[in-house]
């Protein structure tokens, strides 16, 4: 049902003629209202609203109210059950190899060298969404990812049996390397699993730390630099191209903004998170030149492994950042 009432929008709106009434599209975020990407979403809407003179009207619908969950967020807007959808790359990974890029561990460790690798890689991205009938329009990173946990985390020794939440199959398999004991679970349940004991420690930004008032349940915060994962923006590509050459130019220029605005606002988030978390009572610490031989062997096979079942356009570009 969801996938005809999907084919009928884009009907009308071909139908329509260039000065009819407002094409309106409903765009699906993961995330809370307050979050990050979520507010980047906001922005995109107001901005396309306001460059296409009110003829796109797209509406934001945070927390995953639409009742989608991210893996399947790519076949989803291919099928057209929502025109567009803000997407972690990570978590559908497992449906388009090179989504997995951005969360690959310990491959950058600057926003600057993550800024790089993102421009190295959009070619692919955008040709993998289109792959997928839809239209890349931009991505930004979050912060980068550390390890929320109830003790400070000194060694590979203190990550054994560690019941931790992570965000991808990246993430689960480069804890299990080091001898922890990943958890898939949804956004939303993480606070009260930790409140049950279900999990000890969260695999995220010290901004997500700071949202989700992890303080009150976790005491630590190791600044591993994990990975600078990325959200992707994209609409189906039938809608797309419904549109008129103006309203096109309207969602890219609106894209183009939203995306820088949103990489140097994730470097500021970072910064102002890792102060607040600390005032609330999280102890940051350095991570030690011996923790950080062990995280980069565990990256190092799972960057070796991602490789191995990558394109060699893919593997190309790879090659700059592990040499």
């Amino acid at each position: 049902m969801k996938r005809l009432l999907g084919t009928l929008a884009i009907l009308l709106i071909m139908a329509l003629p260039a000065s009819a009434a407002a094409v309106k599209m409903d765009l699906h975020a993961s995330y809370g209202a307050n979050s990050f990407h979520t507010q980047g979403a906001t922005q995109f809407a107001e901005l396309v609203k306001k460059y296409s003179n009110g003829s796109v009207d797209i509406t934001v619908h945070p927390g995953g109210s639409l009742g989608f969950k991210g893996p399947e967020l790519l076949k989803v807007v291919k099928d057209g059950q929502v025109p567009m959808a803000d997407i972690l790359m990570g978590v559908v990974a497992g449906s388009e190899h090179v989504f997995g890029i951005s969360s690959l561990p310990r491959l950058v460790p600057t926003f600057a060298k993550a800024r790089s690798l993102y421009d190295d890689f959009r070619p692919l991205y955008e040709k993998a969404a289109a792959k997928w009938n839809q239209k890349f329009l931009y991505a930004a990173p979050w912060p980068p990812s550390g390890l929320v946990t109830k003790t400070t985390i000194n060694s590979k020794a203190d990550l054994a049996n560690l019941k931790t939440r992570t965000y991808d199959k990246n993430g689960a398999e480069f804890l299990r390397i080091l001898g922890g004991a990943p958890i898939s679970l949804p956004w939303g349940e993480v606070y009260s699993s930790l409140r049950t004991g279900m999990i000890d420690s969260v695999l995220t930004s010290a901004e997500s730390t700071k949202n989700g008032k992890f303080w009150e349940v976790l005491g630590a915060f190791k600044p591993i630099n994990y990975a600078f994962p990325l959200n992707m923006l994209t609409i189906n590509l039938d809608y797309w191209k419904a549109l008129n050459k103006d309203q096109q130019q309207a969602l890219l220029k609106a894209a183009a903004e939203v995306e820088s605005s949103q990489w140097a606002a994730s470097q500021q988030r970072h910064t102002d998170a890792l102060k607040v978390i600390q005032e609330h009572g999280i102890v940051v610490t350095p991570v030690s030149a011996d923790l950080s031989r062990d995280l980069n062997k565990a990256a190092k096979q799972l960057i070796e492994k991602f490789q191995k079942k990558s394109s060699k356009e893919v593997q190309a570009i790879l090659k700059k950042y592990t040499d």
